[in-house]
């Protein structure tokens, strides 16, 4: 009495979707730009690393590092320690470095302690932070200058007798 007729399954095959140029470029250069932004690598409070680090992006260092670290951009959280050299293009230090730090950018927060030579085009140090060791003005390499050739001396022939 109250039963519901048997449907048919629809075999018809729909048109397919229109597809724009211009949005299919727009959205594979987006899905390319949140590849390349890659989150960053913690290593944790309780984690000790023996040996170097290397990253082309962002890491934040809440343990231990006894080796150099050559990053991308760092942040050395307030319980972090490295003990080796810092390469990275940007660095925020809280926790303690023992080594060198070269950096186009380096920010000494409060909680810091640096003890080496900071290598940087920019070098912040806020009130209370402990720094040990030499400054260096990271100049970048001028571009070769190429001296232009002087005038050759004139060679003048005299007639010999």
């Amino acid at each position: 009495m109250f039963s519901k007729p048997a449907t048919k399954p629809d075999n018809r095959i729909s048109p397919a979707p229109e597809i724009n140029p211009l949005t299919s470029l727009a959205s594979a250069a987006e899905t390319t730009a949140r590849n390349r932004a890659r989150p960053a690598s913690i290593l944790a409070q309780n984690l000790v690393i023996e040996g170097s680090v290397q990253s082309d992006s962002e890491v934040q260092i809440d343990g231990l590092v006894r080796g150099d670290v050559r990053v991308e951009r760092l942040t050395i959280g307030e319980t972090g320690r490295v003990e080796g050299q810092v390469v990275a293009e940007t660095a925020e230090v809280r926790g303690r470095v023992a080594g060198g730090i070269s950096a186009k950018q380096v920010r000494l927060h409060s909680t810091a302690s640096v003890e080496g030579d900071i290598t940087a085009e920019q070098l912040a140090i806020e009130p209370g932070a402990s720094f040990e060791g030499r400054s260096i003005k990271l100049q970048r390499p001028k571009a070769a200058v190429v001296p232009s050739p002087s005038p050759a001396p004139a060679l003048t022939a005299t007639p010999s007798a």
